[in-house]
């Protein structure tokens, strides 16, 4: 699935929050659910709107990110 598929940044839209593309639902709402315990059935049932591929997807990404060898390098990129 292309980023683009999974997440928007637009000024218009919360101010320029990222938000799953498609939605106005926060891509830090997902993490949210998940640190309070919620299942990722939980959430999608709370925001219907955003596809299941799209929340998969996004978790896949944060956990290559923080899997990564180079750790510091991606740090570095973001700061």
């Amino acid at each position: 699935m292309d980023i683009h598929e999974i997440i928007n940044v637009d000024p218009d839209i919360l101010g320029g929050q990222q938000v799953f593309a498609g939605t106005r639902v926060p891509v830090e709402s997902l993490f949210d659910h998940l640190e309070a315990g919620v299942s990722l059935d939980g959430f999608l049932e709370d925001f219907p709107s955003v596809k299941k591929e799209q929340a998969i997807s996004l978790l896949d990404i944060a956990n290559k990110i923080i899997s990564s060898k180079d750790i510091a390098k991606l740090y570095e990129a973001v700061a």
